[in-house]
């Protein structure tokens, strides 16, 4: 786990300085692309595969209020088992680089100019992978799973006892 760590400082770097420069001017939005298309793919793909039915799909930056709104995936067919899951699909983002740099320091390795190309793809995933807030509203139109979970993990608890 330490070679993963250690080969993904780069991009985790590079993923700092992206944050800082894109807050300098919209024009900076293309360094964080990928992360976009990763992020809006993961919603648009969990929605498809758990009935969302999504019905729009845009990686095109526009301005909303005071801030800037990177994509977006709207869906027809959002509900109570598939809300959270569609919503929160960007947290499977993360595991692209944790992918990479495992395939990468798989045996003896070192860094090439193959990983700096690969840092400059990951580094937009750092930045990408975390639901916006409006993830995390949608998302609580699958409150029932917190009733599920929760009596489940009792009532295992309570068999674990017994």
């Amino acid at each position: 786990m330490g070679d993963i760590l250690l080969y993904l400082v780069p991009s985790l770097a590079l993923a700092f300085l992206i944050w800082l420069v894109t807050s300098l001017h919209p024009l900076f939005f293309v360094f964080s692309a990928a992360g976009t298309l990763c992020h809006e793919l993961a919603h648009f793909s969990v929605g498809l595969l758990l009935g969302a039915e999504p019905t729009g799909f845009s990686i095109i930056p526009r301005r909303t209020g005071r801030t800037w709104e990177l994509g977006s995936v709207t869906f027809a067919n959002l509900r109570w088992y598939n809300a959270a899951p569609a919503a929160l699909a960007p947290l499977l983002v993360l595991l692209v680089p944790l992918a990479v740099a495992w395939w990468r320091t798989r045996g003896a390795w070192h860094f090439g100019p193959v990983d700096l190309a690969l840092t400059l793809l990951l580094a937009p995933q750092f930045l990408s992978f975390w639901p916006s807030p409006v993830d995390w509203r949608l998302a609580v139109r699958s409150w029932p799973w917190l009733v599920i979970i929760v009596v489940a993990s009792v009532s295992f608890y309570i068999l674990k006892l017994g």
